[in-house]
C-alpha cells in the first residue's frame, strides 16, 4: 500500500512539489510557535509579518496538492504554484530586511527598533506604556552557525519559491 502512495507522488510531480510545500510551510510555522510558546522567545513585530505568507501558503499548498492529481484544470494548479512563488519571494524580502535591520545594516521600523520616546508625563496609560515590554526587532534573540530566524527563514523561503517554481514548470 506505501508503495503505491509512493509511486503516486513519482508520476504526479505537481501534486509531490505541493505537498512538500505543505508539510516544510507547516513545519516552518510550527517551529516558529515552538520558539514562541515553548521556549518563550515572543515575536517582534517583523518576526510576525514574516507569518503572513505562511498563512497564505499552507492552505494553498494543501488544496493545490489535492487539486493536481485530481486532474483538475491545469491553469488552476499552476495558478496555486505562481501565488505560493510570490509569496515565498516576499517571504524572503521580508526575512532579509529583518536580518539586516538585526546586523544593523539599515534602520528597521522605529516601533520595535527605533529609540523610545520619553514618556514621564503623568496618566495612567503612559505608565502602563512605560512598564511595557516591547520585542525589539534589531536585535536576534537566537543565532545559530552566524544566522538568526530571519535569516533561516529566508533560506526556507527561497528553497520553497524554488520547490513551487518546480511546481508551476511541471503543471503547465
Amino acid at each position: 500500500m506505501k508503495g503505491n502512495w509512493v509511486d503516486r507522488l513519482r508520476g504526479e510531480p505537481a501534486a509531490a512539489a505541493a505537498l512538500a510545500i505543505f508539510i516544510f510551510s507547516a513545519a516552518t510555522l510550527l517551529g516558529a510557535w515552538y520558539f514562541q510558546y515553548i521556549l518563550d522567545m515572543p515575536p517582534c513585530p517583523l518576526c510576525l509579518e514574516q507569518r503572513v505568507p505562511y498563512y497564505v501558503v499552507i492552505p494553498l499548498s494543501l488544496l493545490t496538492a489535492i487539486a493536481a492529481p485530481m486532474r483538475m484544470p491545469q491553469k488552476l494548479v499552476a495558478v496555486g504554484f505562481l501565488v505560493a512563488v510570490v509569496a515565498m519571494l516576499c517571504s524572503v524580502a521580508l526575512a532579509s530586511y529583518h536580518a539586516g535591520v538585526e546586523w544593523r545594516w539599515w534602520p528597521g521600523p522605529t516601533d520595535c527598533s527605533g529609540s523610545l520616546t520619553d514618556f514621564r508625563a503623568n496618566g495612567p496609560l503612559l505608565d502602563q506604556l512605560q512598564s511595557a515590554h516591547v520585542v525589539r526587532c534589531d536585535e536576534a534573540a537566537w543565532r545559530f552557525l552566524g544566522l538568526s530566524l530571519a535569516g533561516y527563514n529566508a533560506l526556507i523561503s527561497l528553497a520553497l519559491a524554488a520547490i513551487a517554481a518546480f511546481g508551476f514548470a511541471r503543471s503547465v
